[in-house]
């Protein structure tokens, strides 16, 4: 029997307001072999995404929190090393769900396999991935883009707002990003082809976004909340479709401080008759087999492009994903786990 030497990185502490380094701990433990039925599995690429900070959190959500002294959740490219299940075999490059860690046993379910000819396999954590799949489904389904409207998108250098961006001008919308400074600004602009992209960064950010939205905004794709969304709402126009993805600028701050603007919203609702949905992308599951074949249309033609941003080894994670939410990634984050 091999017994393997699996790093792993766990939840230490809940974060009090923005997360640290010490709310994070790596072990070395051991990993046997797999069992009837199952297959280890050596991780390859670690997925880094914001939605992990509200894991670290106990509060109720859509999804289990993660457990003190518990492996950080993440989506994971892994290889195949030992199998005992049918459905695999030695070599398998799969997507699996198996955290923040070099090697896990897995029974296969959820384990999708990879065509490694068909595309680079790191876009099975970003473009052709999840976060692909939540700009595409998010926009189509509940910001339903129609030709010749503007689509605003924040986090737009990002894997989500990328993509939100480029399906709206395959929809023939007008694309509107909003990024942070002006390399990713540059990015946006010239290498994604968005029609306009503002800095939130500036001084006078909402009065340059109000000017590259002379029409005003019918779809707003959120992804942060915050100063962007005080820019943002009271250039919605009538009957604005906002679907809420992620609200990176507020997952630090305690939900029950400062004003109530709660009536000032809801009238706005009202009187400029709006659709604000919040969504997760797993109640699209129907929709994955149009978009994995779309979306990789999309990218063998050029009419979308990606960008990634590689940190190497699984200590660095948590300094990586700590970064994550002040905005330092430049396009997708992932962890290079293993060769």
């Amino acid at each position: 029997m091999t017994t393997l030497t699996n790093t792993r990185i766990v939840l230490a502490a809940r974060p009090q307001g923005r997360p640290k380094p010490s709310d994070f701990r790596v072990e070395s433990v051991a990993i046997g072999e797999p069992g009837e039925g199952e297959l280890l599995l050596q991780i390859l690429y670690l997925s880094l995404d914001p939605y992990m900070r509200g894991r670290m959190n106990a509060a109720s959500s859509y999804a289990k929190p993660v457990e003190i002294d518990g492996v950080m959740e993440g989506g994971t490219v892994a290889r195949v090393v030992k199998s005992r299940h049918a459905g695999f075999a030695e070599g398998d490059i799969v997507l699996s769900h198996s955290g923040w860690q070099s090697f896990a046993v897995s029974d296969g379910v959820g384990l999708r396999k990879l065509d490694p000819a068909a595309a680079p396999v790191t876009t099975a954590l970003g473009v052709l991935g999840m976060p692909g799949f939540t700009a595409y489904a998010g926009l189509l389904t509940i910001g339903r883009p129609k030709a010749g409207e503007t689509v605003v998108v924040a986090a737009a250098s990002g894997a989500v707002g990328s993509a939100v961006g480029q399906i709206a001008r395959i929809k023939g919308a007008r694309a509107v990003g909003i990024a942070g400074g002006a390399e990713k600004c540059a990015f946006v602009r010239q290498e994604l082809g968005f029609d306009a992209v503002v800095d939130h960064r500036a001084d006078n950010f909402a009065e340059q976004l109000k000017a590259a939205c002379p029409e005003g905004i019918d779809v707003y794709f959120e992804n942060v909340g915050g100063a962007v969304w005080d820019a943002v709402f009271p250039l919605l126009n009538e009957f604005a479709r906002v679907p809420v993805c992620g609200l990176i600028a507020q997952y630090n701050i305690p939900v029950d401080t400062g004003a109530d603007r709660l009536p000032v919203l809801m009238q706005q609702v009202l009187h400029r008759s709006l659709t604000i949905r919040g969504f997760i992308q797993r109640e699209f599951v129907d929709q994955r087999p149009a978009f994995y074949r779309e979306m990789a249309e999309w990218i063998a033609s050029g009419r979308v492009r990606y960008r990634e941003d590689i940190v190497d080894g699984i200590a660095n994670a948590p300094q990586a994903f700590l970064g994550l939410l002040e905005g330092k990634n430049f396009g997708k984050l992932i962890v290079r786990v293993a060769g």
